[in-house]
Formats: structure tokens, C-alpha cells, sequence
């Protein structure tokens, strides 16, 4: 049976600016990606594509 492909989703502006809102609060990536329904991978490149930090040291 073949591998199903599945197609990325593109990044809305909502996205965006949740993924910028949760980084400025220190939020894990982890946390991060799930409340955006992505992958913590997809979550990080879109993070250092816009020079978002994802550092949570206080």
C-alpha cells in the first residue's frame, strides 16, 4: 500500500502572531505547537524563519 502524502498547511496570520504571543511569554515549544495543531519541527523553522525566539530561560 503507498504512503499517504499529506500537503503543509500554510501559516496564517493568526498563526503567526499566537506562535510570537506564546514565545514572548516563555511558553515550551512543545505547548506551543500543540495549541497551534503543528509539529514542535514545523513550529521551530517557522520560529527562526521570523527570528522568534523559543528560549524559555527566564
Amino acid at each position: 500500500m503507498a504512503k499517504k502524502t499529506t500537503k503543509p498547511r500554510p501559516w496564517t496570520t493568526t498563526d503567526v502572531h499566537k506562535l510570537k504571543g506564546l514565545a514572548k511569554k516563555k511558553v515550551g515549544v512543545e505547548k506551543i505547537a500543540r495549541a497551534l495543531k503543528r509539529t514542535v519541527a514545523a513550529t521551530t523553522v517557522k520560529a527562526s524563519v521570523l527570528g522568534v525566539s523559543l528560549d524559555t530561560r527566564g
